[in-house]
């Protein structure tokens, strides 16, 4: 028989994975919001509590304007099931994410998105260029992940988290883009900062005119600022999150569901 202690880990644990549930769905809606979406595919994930490292995950058919807090998949680094549900998942998804989730511990949410500007960077042999203050905040904390066909073999999985290493961002070469944080807002921060350094990226290529390029020790500079910034931010993200929730909020709060 459960003591009261036992009891209260136990509700305290439901109620910690819910609340990951709805902040999850909310970051799904918020993906729909900013057109980050291509069809069904790309995913966000986020461990739940638990030695097991079990990961929530989107139902695979489903739009995210679709996917609410209780229609989320638990699944395990393994691919199986953790509890019964009418969806699946994709397995591109479950490769890329495993991984992450298997080999680093700070690494509890995993967003990888597959839009035009992370594609068609993903695609230039120069990567990201220092050319924004956007971009400059991954001097340093950008990875490469050469592209070996759609991520569905697992063998892939030590190759994709050797080449991340410490970084919190990764340009999926020919692709797109993923970033990693502690929590669901910063991850979301980091991959915001990712997607516009992107957008202005092209948009400054596009326009067929030399391109400004700071010297390195204001890219060094400006990186070590967004590093102090967010050090000194108790919960990296937390408030443009709050912002883009409130907003959903008064749109369609059926992600909450």
């Amino acid at each position: 028989m459960a003591t009261s202690t036992e009891t209260k880990q136990s509700t305290t644990v439901e109620q910690t994975e819910w609340d990951l549930r709805v902040q999850l769905a909310a970051a799904y809606r918020i993906f729909d919001h900013l057109g980050w979406c291509e069809l069904i595919y790309a995913h966000i994930s986020v461990r739940v509590p638990g030695p097991d490292h079990h990961f929530l995950i989107n139902p695979y058919g489903l739009r995210y304007d679709e996917v609410t807090a209780s229609n989320l998949v638990k699944i395990d680094v393994d691919g199986n099931l953790v509890e019964p549900t009418e969806y699946t998942f994709n397995p591109a998804g479950f490769t890329i994410h495993s991984a992450v989730h298997m080999y680093r511990e700070n690494a509890a949410c995993v967003m990888h998105t597959h839009t035009r500007a992370g594609m068609a960077v993903a695609a230039l042999e120069c990567g990201l260029l220092p050319i924004s203050m956007n971009a400059t905040s991954f001097y340093h904390n950008l990875a490469y992940h050469e592209y070996e066909g759609s991520t569905i073999l697992r063998e892939e999985r030590e190759k994709l988290v050797a080449d991340l290493g410490d970084a919190n961002a990764m340009i999926l070469r020919n692709h797109g883009l993923l970033t990693v944080g502690q929590t669901i807002p910063e991850t979301f921060l980091y991959l915001h900062r990712l997607e516009r350094a992107c957008q202005v990226q092209l948009d400054a290529l596009a326009c067929g005119r030399p391109l400004v390029t700071p010297s390195q020790d204001v890219i060094e500079r400006s990186a070590a600022q967004m590093v102090a910034f967010d050090r000194h931010v108790l919960d990296v993200g937390q408030l443009e999150f709050n912002a883009l929730v409130r907003l959903l909020d008064a749109k369609d709060p059926s992600f909450r569901e």
